[in-house]
């Protein structure tokens, strides 16, 4: 993917920006101006979301201590008074109380605005989507709320097959300063329909959040897009679309930092998780990718002015069947940038086609006539073990004009058909450490 989101609806989106975009699900706090997502969180302005998640109840207010943390509005009818086995909860809201159906085929839309009305005003509001299938048409959910908000995913969110004309997101949050995202649950961005169409860019926004748990299948485009953000824990999170759907990214990171990412599975059709301009202290770790186009930082340079990428930390990572392993690229010609202090660490790939790339000549729909001028320094390939698909497992080529500086591969052992694996290198400062180093020079 390309470091903007152009082009590009997703399944989850935080967003501060314009957007006009399906989304599937969106927190916004700014516009999101052009593609369907499954989560997006905004926080101003008009956002472009494919789905977005939200339970309510007013009657949903009693728990036992033993065994439920909700209880249904006739549940609650029956009971009179608080006991030393039931408290009363009255900031837990599902959406069934509000009259969504689990039938596929009823829209839920109405529902989910309803109990959202109730649970942002309520402090610490916990909103569940039961298990269950529910169809959610676009549905916007303003903020601010009152204190952090829960969106507990059991249920399945569709999104209908043909986005309502001229809405340009599925499921929005805007306006919200902590989100908490969690769950079972599925967001059905049912995009194939989508696929065949060209998309506009987006732009997306959210700080303080955290996602884990929940499955994102068939986005429309990237599952989750993280933009302008700070502080962010992904964690066992799912995301699969079909192999040749166009830019269905696992997640994407631009202007952000403080991140992590672990505990996930990916397998869409294109980046496991894409890294663009303007990303700092990241941390990804036990992820496992394929189908994909692996793990990349850019497209950068695109654009100018565009901010360095610096303190990406990759280890215990695993590749299968994916196009690219570990790949940084770079438009050539392009504006300045920078790239630094970058590590991938602990990594296995299996029947890898590029298992270590960098592409500074990188020109996907044209024809292109000169250097990137992106500097890439301070690149680290530690403990990098398995099997290629070709007979070059690394690929260092970099800027005439900004050759890359401090590339080091240590402990890197890549096969093909059980033989030694070669490696082809251009205008880079490139050191080979550790014994028994496969393939161990530049040919």
């Amino acid at each position: 993917m390309s470091s903007t989101l152009g082009n590009a609806p997703l399944d989850v989106v935080v967003a501060e920006a314009p957007l006009v975009a399906p989304l599937d699900v969106v927190v916004e706090d700014a516009l999101l101006d052009a593609a369907p997502l499954d989560i997006v969180a905004a926080a101003e302005g008009e956002v472009a979301a494919a789905v977005v998640l939200a339970v309510a109840s007013p009657e949903a207010r009693w728990a036992t201590d033993l065994d439920m943390d909700f209880v249904s509005g006739s549940m609650m009818r029956n009971m009179t008074k608080c006991t030393p086995h039931v408290h009363c909860q009255s900031n837990i809201f599902s959406i069934s109380d509000f009259g969504a159906i689990s039938d596929a085929q009823t829209d839920s839309k109405q529902a989910i605005l309803n109990a959202w009305n109730q649970s942002c005003a309520t402090n610490g509001g916990t909103i569940v989507v039961p298990k269950g299938n529910y169809l959610l048409s676009d549905v916007e959910l303003l903020g601010p709320c009152i204190g952090t908000t829960k969106f507990v995913l059991d249920g399945t969110l569709i999104a209908p097959e043909v986005p309502t004309p001229n809405i340009e997101y599925w499921i929005m949050f805007r306006a919200l300063d902590s989100l908490s995202i969690s769950g079972t649950g599925t967001l059905d961005g049912n995009g194939a329909s989508y696929w065949k169409t060209n998309n506009p860019d987006i732009i997306t926004h959210v700080n303080d959040l955290s996602i884990s748990g929940i499955h994102s299948v068939n986005s429309k485009k990237f599952h989750v897009s993280i933009h302008n953000c700070n502080g962010v824990a992904i964690t066992n999170i799912h995301a699969t679309a079909p192999a040749d759907s166009p830019n269905t990214d696992g997640i994407h990171l631009q202007a952000s930092s403080t991140i992590t990412i672990s505990g996930s599975s990916f397998a869409t059709g294109d980046d496991c998780i894409s890294i663009g301009e303007g990303v700092a202290n990241v941390n990804i770790t036990e992820v496992n990718c394929g189908p994909g186009h692996g793990i990349s930082i850019g497209s950068l340079g695109k654009y100018p002015d565009e901010k360095e990428v610096s303190s990406i930390r990759v280890t215990n990572c695993n590749f299968t069947d994916t196009q690219n392993g570990m790949r940084i690229k770079t438009f050539g010609p392009s504006p300045p940038g920078l790239v630094s202090d970058v590590s991938f660490e602990g990594i296995r790939v299996n029947n890898v086609d590029n298992p270590i790339i960098i592409d500074q000549h990188y020109c996907p729909h044209s024809e292109c006539d000169g250097d990137s001028s992106v500097s890439i320094q301070g690149v680290k390939f530690i403990d990098v073990r398995g099997t290629s698909s070709a007979p070059t497992g690394v690929k260092i080529l970099c800027s005439r004009l900004q050759p890359c500086k401090d590339i080091e591969l240590i402990g890197v052992s890549l096969t093909y058909d059980g033989q030694p694996t070669t490696a082809i290198c251009s205008s880079v400062h490139l050191n080979f450490r550790g014994t028994n180093q496969i393939p161990s020079t530049c040919s």
